[in-house]
């Protein structure tokens, strides 16, 4: 393993922590009443710090399949 693959997979594995925690924070409104029936479907628009989370787990998603497949490459 190259010094540069050892480099992008810390990268790699900072980036999974970080968009764990971001989707980790997205609120869910229905939780588990949704699967009894309790709760009628409510849509919300995301506003704010909300919306802000939502894009930024999406670039996080993207990054991280970006460095996985860069980290597959370079080990080949």
């Amino acid at each position: 393993m190259t010094k540069l693959s050892q480099i992008l997979t810390i990268i790699n594995m900072v980036v999974m922590v970080i968009l764990i925690i971001m989707i980790s924070l997205q609120n869910k409104s229905a939780g588990l009443s949704g699967v009894f029936g309790g709760a009628g479907q409510v849509v919300q628009t995301r506003r704010g710090f909300e919306k802000w989370l939502f894009y930024a787990t999406i670039v996080g998603g993207i990054i991280f399949v970006g460095l996985s497949i860069t980290v597959i490459l370079l080990n080949k």
